[in-house]
């Protein structure tokens, strides 16, 4: 078992058996089930680095996944019964993207939870060094600047007009 979350590059093992029982669930459908399931397993990766997380799986269609720690919103741990009876769990992460469902989702985790943190940890220290380069006063007091040159300028072009015009 890894508390290290940066050292976690594959799902755990037994996501394969997860995956194999809830194709054994579609019966008749196991293969075209399977299939996909255990593609996805073995093409699966993780990593994390200083600025994000990447996930990428796929064969006949690679796709990759890469988030900031910075657009990360939310986090959860979710487990099902049969995940739960095997030691598994998913960390979906959420972003501000707009999409019901969750940008990224992490699965085949064993022991999620310093993972969860590890993500909390840097998604709060993205935004920190975000806020100390950028403190919120100097941007609403540059919006405040705008909008104050737009209220002059309505107010000078109103009145000549109303002197012009009578």
């Amino acid at each position: 078992m890894t508390t290290d979350p940066r050292a976690i590059t594959r799902p755990d093992d037994s996501l394969l058996t997860y995956y194999v029982l809830v194709s054994l669930c579609a019966l008749i459908a196991f293969p075209v089930v399977f299939i996909p399931l255990f593609i996805r397993f073995k093409t699966l990766r993780y990593e994390f680095d200083d600025e994000g997380v990447k996930m990428s799986w796929g064969f006949f269609f690679r796709r990759e996944v890469y988030l900031t720690y910075r657009r990360i919103q939310d986090i959860h741990v979710n487990r099902n019964l049969l995940e739960r009876w095997m030691g598994l769990a998913k960390v979906p992460i959420q972003t501000a993207s707009g999409t019901s469902g969750p940008t990224m989702k992490i699965e085949g985790i064993r022991n999620p939870e310093p993972l969860r943190d590890f993500l909390y940890e840097r998604m709060k220290g993205a935004r920190e060094d975000e806020g100390v380069r950028s403190p919120g006063t100097s941007g609403e007091d540059e919006a405040l600047a705008i909008l104050r040159e737009i209220r002059d300028a309505l107010r000078a072009l109103s009145s000549n007009t109303s002197g012009s015009g009578s």
